[in-house]
């Protein structure tokens, strides 16, 4: 026969309370003294016993999740270089709370604000990440609309009544051009990311600041979509220019590997014949041969720190102030070389 599940009940009596007090020790509420809340806390997992979510979210009118609407395509969302590691961040966080994520995977438009909407309407969170941060990005009303707390995964360009976790990735892009430019190289060429997306903007006024400063003019600036097919083909059209160039940056790991076998197929050696560089330090990076020279973001700690603003929100703090997480490094490795005589 199976042992009988442990009750509140038996929690408060381990601890010598109230069950009333033992609910409101789970659920984060002030008026308890903190060496009672200590001894509800051990008493809890001495039985091993943890409250429904449902329960829970019936007693403090909460879900229990914060959301996050991804506007990707889910075929290829998997070997996506940010998220997979994002989400472990904010999952560290929220599985110590007893809190949930919901994830939503969603085309632009339509379906990406109804994606919200739900949300909001079905009370299934109670706040969300913005990410992949638009010009004029229009989810930031539609989230004050919808009177549901949120972070931004950068700032906007806009004005935003939500905190924000930043990573500035403008020091490693010209990082990156500053290397090549050490290696001899003048003809440099960029596979940008959209060009709608903040963060993408933000890397080709890098790359083209840092060209420039030197005293040079970029080969090109082709827009990526930020998939490996996208990167083919913009190393593609690159290579076939009249004047190609000697080395590429690229705005994310996925396309820098792609172009490396683009280029590759191409009868190009890198880094003899071509340097390659890419952005996020992705798990393959380092494997792929040569070893790509890239950036290496945090996108853990990025998940991390978001998660734990978005709670304070949820928690009912009013002044939140914005967080600034270590700015992206450099990680040179083998497909960066001397610029070809």
């Amino acid at each position: 026969m199976s042992k009988q599940r442990p009750t509140i009940a038996d929690v408060a009596h381990r601890a010598g309370v109230s069950k009333g007090s033992v609910s409101f020790a789970l659920n984060g509420r002030p008026g308890l003294a903190q060496s009672t809340v200590d001894k509800i806390l051990a008493a809890a997992d001495e039985l091993g016993w943890r409250p429904s979510n449902r329960a829970r979210s019936l007693s403090v009118s909460k879900a229990f999740a914060l959301g996050l609407v991804i506007t990707r395509d889910p075929a290829v969302l998997s070997s996506d270089p940010f998220f997979p590691a994002f989400i472990a961040g904010v999952e560290s966080v929220l599985s110590a709370r007893g809190q949930a994520l919901v994830l939503q995977v969603v085309t632009a438009g339509e379906d990406e604000e109804a994606g919200y909407r739900r949300l909001a309407q079905d009370a299934r969170v109670d706040g969300v990440f913005l990410s992949d941060l638009r010009h004029d990005d229009p989810r930031i009303g539609l989230l004050v609309e919808l009177g549901l707390p949120a972070v931004t995964l950068n700032r906007p360009d806009g004005t935003s009544p939500f905190p924000a976790v930043t990573l500035d990735d403008r020091p490693g892009t010209i990082a990156v051009v500053e290397h090549l430019i050490e290696l001899g190289h003048t003809r440099i060429a960029q596979v940008a990311g959209p060009p709608d997306f903040v963060h993408a903007t933000a890397r080709s006024t890098a790359f083209e600041s840092a060209v420039s400063a030197a005293g040079l003019r970029p080969v090109a600036v082709e827009a990526g979509d930020f998939t490996a097919a996208g990167g083919i083909e913009a190393t593609r059209r690159l290579l076939a220019l009249p004047e190609p160039p000697t080395a590429i940056v690229y705005a994310n790991d996925r396309m820098a590997i792609a172009g490396l076998g683009a280029a590759q197929a191409a009868g190009l050696t890198v880094p003899d014949d071509l340097s390659i560089a890419g952005f996020d330090d992705s798990e393959l990076a380092e494997y792929v041969h040569p070893g790509l020279t890239t950036v290496r973001a945090d996108p853990f700690r990025f998940g991390e720190a978001a998660a734990q603003t978005l709670n304070q929100l949820v928690d009912g703090a009013t002044d939140v102030p914005d967080v600034e997480l270590p700015p992206a490094q450099l990680v040179v490795r083998r497909s960066t070389g001397a610029a070809p005589a």
